[in-house]
């Protein structure tokens, strides 16, 4: 039976679908609506095969367990829902136990990610993963970053998916593109916003910190379309859920953090001022340019606020240390202009002769 399955999986491949369709002079629309219901069927059956094989191979292995709880989490079908939430629980459960069962889940979640070709398992992975990262124990976090980091078959990143693309479905591709960046971006966000650890912290530390949280929001907002795009589709509406979570958390950060460099404004030396204003340029620029269909996508009018009162301080301390540093550079000049030409003493006289018999020599 299994020998079958693989079979006819094989046969029914993706690169093959095109070949189960007539050659006659069909309109586009419908060969599309062929295909995707030949890559449906393919899917399924694909899902079938491999629970069944993960289910007879090495069952009460850490690795088959994880490798069984990934496909039915991230199943082809349906194609239009998240992942369920009893299927979510299971993942998590993996981090109740050892750490190599925590490795085992996040190893075969990273490989399915790095292996399929269609957009809506991608984009179920995707979900999986950012539900360890916001929802997950500490054990499996902990495991999260290097296999995300470096895919440990492969050697790449499995998150770089800038040029995935899928003729399945376009829509898709976009948001799988899209929130690959912004769990990429979060995995290197700080991990704590209390301030009392940020007052232990360098100046630039905390400055990297705010950059790394801009860099999130940034990414958000280039969310691919619209809220309508997720009616009907449950799949990009939780997706849109996750990142409007995301939203929440990373601005509270930059609150925190906002506020935190408002009281560092006269330590700050001239480079890491010159940052700071780069920095919170760029929160305006994203306050500015935040699409208007997407109500939660927008800053807190008071941390705006802030954010104005910080720069306009900043700024103030850039143009004073840069005029401070030209009056040091032109004092400088000066020093060398007078050990280069020394200026003649008043007491020092030229001595004259009364006589001029020395003229000559």
């Amino acid at each position: 039976m299994l020998s079958a399955a693989l079979t006819i999986s094989s046969l029914l491949s993706s690169r093959n679908l095109t070949s189960f369709l007539p050659s006659s002079n069909i309109h586009p629309i419908y060969t599309s609506m062929g295909l995707k219901k030949l890559h449906n069927l393919v899917g399924a059956i694909k899902d079938t095969t491999s629970i069944t094989k993960a289910a007879l191979t090495s069952p009460s292995s850490a690795a088959a367990s994880a490798h069984l709880a990934v496909l039915r989490a991230t199943s082809h079908l349906p194609t239009t829902s998240p992942p369920s939430p009893h299927h979510l629980s299971a993942l998590l459960s993996f981090g109740r136990s050892s750490r190599l069962t925590a490795s085992s889940l996040v190893s075969a979640l990273s490989s399915r990610l790095f292996s399929t070709q269609d957009p809506s398992v991608a984009l179920k992975s995707l979900l999986c993963l950012h539900l360890l990262l916001s929802r997950g124990s500490f054990i499996l976090k902990d495991q999260i970053f290097p296999a995300l980091l470096r895919h440990p078959a492969s050697g790449r990143n499995p998150l770089a998916l800038s040029s995935f693309r899928s003729a399945i479905s376009y829509s898709l591709s976009a948001w799988v593109r899209w929130f690959a960046r912004v769990l990429e971006l979060m995995l290197v966000t700080p991990s704590s916003d209390d301030p009392d650890q940020l007052t232990v912290l360098q100046n630039q530390d905390v400055i990297s910190e705010l950059e790394s949280l801009v860099a999130v929001v940034e990414e958000i907002s280039h969310v691919p379309e619209g809220p309508a795009s997720t009616v009907g589709n449950q799949l990009k509406l939780e997706v849109a859920r996750q990142a409007e979570e995301d939203w929440v958390q990373v601005s509270a950060g930059i609150t925190v953090r906002v506020r935190e460099m408002k009281e560092r404004v006269g330590l700050l030396s001239y480079s890491d001022s010159v940052e700071l204003l780069c920095v919170l340029k760029r929160i305006e620029e994203v306050a500015a340019s935040q699409p208007s269909d997407w109500e939660w996508m927008a800053f807190d009018e008071g941390l705006l606020s802030e954010v104005g009162k910080l720069k306009g301080k900043v700024e103030e301390e850039v143009v004073r240390k840069e005029e401070q540093e030209r009056r040091v550079r032109r004092e400088k000049v000066s020093e060398s202009a007078r050990l280069l030409n020394p200026v003649r003493s008043e007491l020092v006289r030229t001595v004259r002769f009364g006589s001029t018999r020395w003229v000559a020599t």
